[in-house]
């Protein structure tokens, strides 16, 4: 249609082409511009429904402080300062929406007239100067970047580092690249320079509804325990805290209700506990009543609170054992029924019913370790360590036992090569390099070990004694005689215990090499 001379007949069919190509641009423009304005109103009437959302959240959170302002009233007050903020920044951009829009009434229904919203040149006008940010703009822009920034100091660590992220995320307003531009544009440039006026009033309305999420979001956040679980008192679980949980005949039982989730300002009316009346306290009530007789009892009672006019009533039950005075302490060996010369043998020492701090131990090479009953036992020469042990009760009276542990010795240790006993497969090359040495295999405690020397022994050769557990040059030269299919067989091996000083253990076990 662009080559050669057309004749006038041709010219009206091309210019009527283009007329229809123009019109079909036309309509689908109309199209377009009617979606947004569709999509800005559902907006709107998704972002009623956030408001009537938010304002029942904050109505339930008033009255809980109001009921309990020393749990509640700090965050209704950091709520409500973001719900103003929230408030004023929705404000804004409904005032510009307002302001250039002003030649677009909207009718009956509240529709604007999509269709003739298609140029952009009102609001550019309002947020831009000759391609860049008007006062307007700036202003506009500001406002964006500074909302997450004053969410963050009203919230502070109410609001969770990952909801914040979040947040700042939604309001990010970092360069953008344009595939249309070829290249990065600020981000009001990319979002509002140039686009019809409906599209730019949905992208508005969209950011407000971006606003009013965020205050749901903050306050779902810093609340859902509180306003869910704790909506009302009957999510209180009473807890009965024992000042031990068995007692001797004859004591006192002692202790105190607690609720499960304790407010050092939650006080209840009153408390009943077997009966009888104790005082309520800041969260708890201690109590103190006969143990009776040897078995289990019930604890019975219940927590009152008021609450919109009614008493809540918690109820009480737990249960706790008296048991008779003891008579003998005891006493156990953590790993195994002896104790082994050598090492650090952990040893639990108690009296039942009587405290860790009550109870003394003594032995030679015994010793305390910390308060609750643990022990170090290291026992010297003999085959046998007596364990005295006192309790002291209650009433200051005494109680004793005492008990009797063998001693053994560690148990002789086998050798190994590369950390391998038995017998070890290899090329000749991996021997030279090897380390020799030793394992307790079946014993229940770590312990470190040496070799300090061993013998190396080839088929038809002289064997070779060697210090240290690696092999020194004449052992190597008698292994280079060594052929594929010959063993080599590591004796004699020499072992100490570390940090024992020259405390040698019973004859380690040999390792035989066999050459591949």
């Amino acid at each position: 249609m662009a080559g050669g001379k057309l004749t006038p007949r041709q010219k009206m069919i091309n210019l009527m082409y283009l007329v229809f190509i123009a019109m079909l641009a036309l309509n689908m423009s109309k199209e377009v511009l009617s979606a947004f304005g569709i999509l800005n109103k559902k907006i709107v009437e998704s972002n009623s429904l956030t408001d009537s959302r938010n304002e029942s959240s904050f109505t339930q959170l008033s009255q809980k402080a109001q009921e309990q302002p020393g749990q509640y009233g700090e965050k209704k007050a950091k709520v409500e300062k973001i719900r103003a903020l929230s408030k004023d920044f929705t404000d804004y951009i409904e005032n510009l929406k307002v302001e250039v829009t002003k030649k677009f009434p909207v009718d009956k229904e509240g529709n604007y007239p999509y269709e003739q919203m298609d140029k952009g040149d009102l609001i550019d006008r309002l947020l831009f100067s000759q391609e860049k940010l008007s006062a307007k703009g700036q202003e506009f822009l500001a406002k964006i970047q500074n909302f997450p920034v004053q969410i963050k100091q009203i919230g502070g660590s109410s609001i969770a580092e990952v909801e914040m992220k979040k947040i700042e995320k939604r309001f990010e307003t970092n360069k953008i690249y344009s595939e249309k531009a070829g290249k990065e544009l600020d981000w009001m440039e990319y979002n509002y320079h140039g686009f019809p006026l409906i599209a730019t009033i949905t992208k508005l309305t969209q950011l407000q509804a971006d606003i009013k999420t965020t205050e749901s979001d903050v306050m779902t956040g810093m609340f859902q325990s509180s306003l869910v679980a704790a909506a009302s008192l009957t999510a209180y679980q009473p807890i009965v805290v024992l000042e031990k949980s068995v007692f001797f005949q004859g004591e006192a039982v002692t202790g105190k209700i607690i609720l499960g989730k304790f407010d050092p300002k939650l006080v209840a009316k009153s408390v009943v506990v077997n009966g009888s009346s104790v005082q309520a306290k800041a969260g708890q009530a201690n109590f103190s009543f006969g143990s009776g007789n040897i078995g289990e009892h019930p604890i019975t009672g219940s927590f009152n609170f008021d609450e919109g006019g009614k008493v809540i009533s918690l109820p009480i039950l737990d249960k706790y054992v008296v048991v008779a005075r003891p008579k003998s302490a005891t006493i156990s060996a953590d790993k195994m029924n002896v104790v082994y010369r050598g090492v650090s043998n952990p040893m639990t020492i108690s009296f039942a019913g009587i405290s860790p701090d009550k109870v003394n131990a003594s032995a030679p090479g015994l010793s305390r370790v910390g308060t609750t009953g643990s022990y170090i036992m290291q026992p010297g020469a003999g085959s046998e360590v007596v364990i005295n042990v006192v309790g002291t009760l209650p009433d200051n009276s005494k109680v004793s036992d005492k008990k009797t542990f063998r001693i053994k010795g560690i148990p002789a240790p086998v050798g190994t090569i590369r950390g391998e006993p038995g017998v070890v497969k290899g090329p000749k090359s991996n021997l030279e390099i090897a380390t020799i040495g030793a394992k307790l295999q079946d014993f229940d405690f770590e312990v470190g070990l040496d070799v300090v020397g061993f013998n190396l022994k080839v088929a038809g050769q002289p064997t070779i004694v060697v210090p240290g557990n690696k092999l020194n040059a004449q052992a190597k030269a008698v292994l280079s005689k060594a052929g594929r299919g010959d063993q080599v067989t590591i004796s004699e091996i020499k072992t100490k215990l570390v940090g024992a000083g020259n405390y040698l253990l019973p004859r380690t076990a040999i390792v035989v090499y066999e050459i591949q």
